[in-house]
């Protein structure tokens, strides 16, 4: 089993930045990818980003591609995202994931869920 907890989420003006971190315990070794997901009102969860434990390969989705950044502390067992140039439709609830592999943004890959953290972009 592998416990995720997120933090970091909040309320920032358009154009600014947040940093989420997801810690993982338990059995972190038989985690491989790690992933970001996020789900606004109405909508569907949608795959942010993802990195391998290992390193080497990181995947993001076009509407964040060169504005966030996803990167594994191994040391730490943390997941952190760095989100930048913020956007309002980046409005939504963040989920961490965590699995063994497969596709990055087919949410059914992963295991392992975190609770979530908000975050809201407005004007």
């Amino acid at each position: 089993q592998v416990q995720l907890v997120e933090s970091g989420g909040g309320s920032v003006q358009i154009g600014g930045s947040l940093r989420l971190s997801c810690a993982a315990s338990g059995d972190t070794n038989s985690i491989h990818l790690m992933a970001w997901f996020r789900q606004a009102p109405g909508k569907e969860r949608e795959g942010v980003a993802a990195a391998y434990t290992g390193g080497g390969y990181t995947y993001y989705g076009d509407s964040v591609k060169g504005r966030f950044t996803i990167y594994v502390d191994n040391a730490k067992n943390t997941l952190y995202l760095q989100m930048n140039s913020l956007k309002p439709e980046d409005t939504a609830m963040y989920y961490c994931a965590a699995g063994y592999g497969g596709r990055w943004y087919q949410s059914s890959n992963f295991g392992f869920w975190g609770q979530g953290t908000q975050v809201t972009v407005s004007s």
